[in-house]
């Protein structure tokens, strides 16, 4: 699983020239699952995600959360994080997990969020999406379970 996490003073999606989410200060997390993950590796990832201290203290300093800035989210499923660019020019995407168990870890993850942080948009699940965002930093941290978890 990965999360890239984008700092931003906002962000929006749009599907068919309509808004379909978007937030102010807090985090644009682009979200591509493989066929190995499990809601367990989704709980690692989220965990991170919500106590990453990357804004701003009183000292300028980057040390607080999300929660300490009551900070937004805007969650969108991205396949082509899992592209393989090795064998040629056109990526393969065969690492990517399968529409149906993507889109249900995607929702899980989703679900929990929603318990941490009182904001959460979304994209639309397998869409084609137009993501608009002001990245605030710029700030971009990649989350990759294979360098997180211990296999």
């Amino acid at each position: 699983m990965k999360f890239v996490i984008q700092r931003v003073k906002n962000a929006s999606v749009e599907v068919e020239n309509k808004i379909v989410g978007s937030i102010n200060n807090g985090f644009l997390v682009l979200i591509g699952i493989t066929h190995e993950d499990t809601k367990e590796t989704a709980d690692v990832l989220i965990k991170k995600l919500i106590k990453l201290r990357v804004f701003e203290d009183e000292n300028g300093k980057m040390n607080l959360a999300l929660k300490d800035v009551n900070g937004e989210l805007l969650l969108v499923s991205q396949f082509t994080l899992y592209a393989d660019c090795r064998g040629g020019n056109r990526p393969a995407f065969i690492n990517a997990a399968k529409p149906d168990y993507a889109n249900e870890l995607y929702e899980y993850i989703i679900g929990e969020c929603k318990k941490e942080i009182s904001k959460v948009q979304t994209g639309i699940f397998g869409a084609d999406m137009k993501v608009n965002l002001l990245n605030d930093g710029p700030v971009t941290i990649i989350l990759d379970s294979a360098e997180l978890i211990k296999q």
